[in-house]
């Protein structure tokens, strides 16, 4: 985990803007370069260890003596500083995004009430928390963040679109369960991301991630998954997205043998998303919903600056 205090986020700034910055576009997606390439800097951000105005002054003065690409670096950096600030923005404008979808046509479409839960349901929430879906990506990334407190954002929101569209689970108990373990862990940005990545805002397409895909382009030779799921360790790389696919003999070779070493995948992907389109499709072209997401987008929706003359 990363440590706290003043000159551990000075000194964090300091080599991202000089240094790590250098790889910041290409590297922030993949979960086993995301540790260097990106900036560091949120945990600092959400304790107010650092200010925003300060990084940003900071970014701007290394940035005036950088070189092009160096340049174009730090610009998708300040990129997503004001992206931040905009999410942020989002809960002081309407706090209740915390505790209710924004698009209030999603109402009722997942059952979030744990109380009332069956235990199917139930059972893919614990599974999915203790990192034991049968998915390899998924299931690294959530027992990497419980021992880190942090993975990069390509990664989270992969998987809170996992929650949400494969196993179909409300994003007000997912959220709750992340937050504690986030070392950077933001309400304006969380809560607002938990439900753009669930598909209750109403006004952003779909985000559903194919597992064997993310796994293809951000982990290509399998190295993450291998370091947070050890029992995938042996697995050979073609069956690395898909443990259940090897035959009898490679999982004795391998010494994972699918339902006692690491469990089957609780669903399958493709038709989980297809599905959770479907429904969510469906609620958007219900009655008088076209209107309740124009009002979202007005309240909500980003804009692009109007360009000067």
């Amino acid at each position: 985990m990363q440590r706290g205090g003043l000159r551990e986020a000075a000194a964090t700034l300091e080599s991202f803007l000089t240094e790590r910055s250098q790889g910041y576009l290409a590297g922030i997606s993949s979960p086993t370069t995301a540790w260097e390439a990106s900036s560091r800097l949120s945990p600092y951000l959400a304790y107010g260890t650092l200010s925003t105005r300060l990084v940003v002054q900071q970014t701007l003065r290394i940035r005036a003596r950088a070189d092009e690409r160096h340049r174009a670096q730090l610009d998708g950096f300040l990129s997503r500083l004001r992206w931040r600030c905009h999410f942020t923005q989002k809960l002081e404008d309407e706090p209740e995004l915390e505790v209710r979808n924004q698009w209030r046509g999603a109402d009722g479409l997942r059952l979030e009430d744990e109380a009332a839960w069956p235990s199917t349901v139930r059972s893919r929430f614990d599974r999915f928390t203790h990192g034991q879906t049968g998915v390899p990506l998924v299931d690294a990334v959530v027992r990497c963040l419980r021992a880190t407190g942090w993975v990069n954002f390509r990664m989270r929101a992969f998987v809170a679109s996992f929650a949400a569209y494969d196993l179909w689970l409300h994003w007000r108990p997912t959220a709750r369960f992340f937050a504690p373990h986030f070392l950077d862990f933001e309400p304006g940005i969380h809560f607002p991301q938990f439900q753009m990545q669930s598909g209750t805002t109403g006004i952003n397409a779909l985000r559903i991630y194919s597992p064997d895909k993310q796994l293809a382009e951000q982990d290509p030779e399998g190295a993450f998954v291998r370091r947070w799921v050890p029992e995938l360790e042996r697995v050979p790389l073609q069956f690395l997205a898909r443990p259940s696919a090897m035959p009898s003999s490679v999982q004795a070779e391998s010494g994972c043998h699918i339902g006692t070493d690491y469990p089957p995948p609780m669903v399958e992907h493709e038709a989980a998303a297809r599905e959770a389109r479907r429904r969510i499709e469906l609620a958007r072209r219900s009655e008088g919903q076209r209107e309740a997401r124009a009002a979202v987008f007005q309240r909500h929706g980003s804009r692009r600056p109007a360009r000067r003359r």
